[in-house]
């Protein structure tokens, strides 16, 4: 497996491989209708643009294609956090995040944080992270469950 930063190309992979996994990953946690909701903000082009070029968007690669990406906002958030949905359950997840932590720690961040959804709460319980709150997020009149979690690093 390889590891390299995005570049503006990789968007459309990563946004494809976010669909399918989230359809097909998350589907015993969520709704179609939620699914559906959820899946709707790949719409706004200019959120997808603003991670590209100002988060650190580590990708995970095998054969040269995306198996994986996390991101880091303002050196402490992780914002997108995806494994492709063929290749769950394989150490990718961990290798990923163990990357976005010594990012956040090279940053000086004394803690990280994410919105989590239901299906990925165990992920990141079993990583250190601890639940703040719960959320209900609307998106298209669709609430939305996750976790507002955190970690001290």
């Amino acid at each position: 497996m390889d590891f390299r930063k995005a570049t503006i190309s990789d968007l459309s992979e990563m946004q494809e491989m976010y669909i399918e996994t989230i359809k097909w990953v998350c589907k015993n946690d969520y709704t179609p209708l939620q699914i559906d909701a959820w899946v709707s903000g790949l719409n706004n082009t200019e959120r997808w643009l603003k991670v590209i070029h100002n988060q650190f968007v580590l990708l995970a690669l095998i054969e040269n294609k995306i198996v994986g990406y996390g991101t880091l906002k303002d050196g402490n958030y992780i914002d997108f956090f995806c494994v492709h949905k063929n290749y769950q359950r394989q150490g990718i997840a961990d290798e990923i995040f163990i990357k976005l932590e010594l990012e956040a720690k090279k940053e000086n961040s004394k803690t990280m944080t994410a919105d989590v959804s239901i299906t990925a709460k165990p992920f990141f319980e079993k990583k250190g992270f601890i639940i703040k709150g719960e959320q209900k997020n609307i998106r298209l009149g669709i609430e939305l469950i996750n976790y507002k979690m955190e970690k001290e690093i």
